[in-house]
């Protein structure tokens, strides 16, 4: 069960253009464009360097056939000041939903996913002292539809993962050696969970799929002081392919996602995780269901930014009501969203009729 697209590349540069919030289709409130990728992307990764600007690697478009998927071994670099793209180095391996987590020394590892061949066990390190690519530790087993978090102490926990099965193992890259541990197995296999850091250094993972139809409710603690998991309370609502981010007040919100219709069972629902009670709450309505957004979620202080799995972008905050802040004009499922300053820089992803854009989105978080 891919979580790219159920049931089921040429290189430009110097492409700026102003972000506006203009008129289309009688709409005073739809946000165009404020600039295009190279090639349509979607589960690919968006990750700041230290710079200010973002690298957007892999993900997948849709081939001539209109069915196939092309996956990507090309990234691109955008520039949210200028509003630029140029073209950045090549992966060693063409992939899409892998993960792409910022090391503590500026490196970014970007590991597992898919390619033509199927999940895939490769991992590699993007340097910007080099500019390029070099190879990194293999996975233990192959991932694709895995969760991973970067730890307080600078290793990455990688876990779960799988297709029409999921998988309970979990491991741990030490930047130290460059190499993949195994570490403990989680209470539950999963694909399509969250796993968020909380500020005491454990790992809440929470809901996910077993398997094909088995979407389910269950969260535990991964603490990595002895590399165990342990059951935690439970979601009120099974969901997967949601998206998760832990609050200033050491909260984690939890937003959107479905149950096993997938598509016909898209959530409106949030809640709240709060580790000292280990407990969860109900949260706000989203204003629209969302999912397939667990890369477009930006945590702005006392309110989060949700900006995929629908055509609009919404703020919340815990304890208020939700509310839109700007329309895209378009849906983007398996998008990205980054905060840049008082900014989100909006990047891909694909529309209810699996058209995969080119679409770079700038909207202004400051004084909604």
């Amino acid at each position: 069960m891919r979580p790219i697209i159920i049931p089921a590349l040429v290189v430009m540069s110097g492409l700026a253009a102003s972000t506006s919030i203009a008129c289309a289709r009688g709409r005073s409130d739809v946000v165009r464009p404020a600039t295009h990728l190279a090639e349509p992307r979607a589960s690919h990764t968006t990750t700041p360097l230290d710079d200010g600007r973002l690298l957007v690697v892999g993900g997948f478009r849709k081939g001539p056939d209109g069915h196939s998927q092309l996956y990507a071994a090309t990234t691109e670099i955008i520039d949210p000041a200028r509003r630029t793209v140029i073209a950045g180095p090549r992966l060693r391996h063409a992939r899409a939903g892998h993960a792409a987590l910022p090391l503590v020394d500026g490196r970014i590892l970007v590991v597992g996913g898919w390619n033509d061949e199927g999940m895939m066990r490769s991992a590699e390190i993007y340097d910007p002292r080099t500019g390029a690519f070099a190879a990194a530790g293999e996975l233990h087993e192959p991932r694709g539809g895995f969760a991973a978090v970067r730890l307080a102490d600078g290793r990455v926990l990688v876990c779960g993962g799988g297709e029409a099965r999921a998988t309970r193992s979990a491991e741990v890259f030490d930047p130290a050696d460059g190499r993949f541990h195994a570490t403990g197995a989680m209470g539950a296999p999963r694909l399509g969970h969250s796993a968020t850091l909380l500020a005491d250094g454990r790992v809440l993972v929470a809901g996910g799929a077993s398997g094909r139809d088995e979407v389910i409710a269950s969260a535990e603690l991964y603490d990595p002081a002895d590399g165990t998991f342990t059951p935690a309370a439970s979601l009120a609502v099974a969901r997967y392919k949601h998206a998760a981010t832990r609050l200033a007040d050491g909260r984690v919100l939890l937003v959107g996602g479905a149950d096993a219709r997938d598509w016909k069972g898209r959530h409106d629902t949030t809640e709240l995780y709060d580790p000292t009670t280990d407990r969860f709450a109900s949260g706000p309505a989203l204003t629209s269901p969302r999912f397939k957004l667990p890369g477009a979620l930006v945590a702005l202080g006392d309110a989060v930014a949700v900006a995929g799995g629908g055509a609009t972008v919404e703020l919340v905050r815990p304890d208020h009501a939700s509310r839109t802040i700007a329309r895209l004009g378009r849906a983007s499922f398996f998008g990205t969203a980054t905060a840049v300053g008082e900014r989100l820089v909006i990047v891909g992803g694909y529309d209810e009729r699996l058209r995969v854009t080119t679409g770079v989105w700038i909207v202004p978080t400051t004084g909604r």
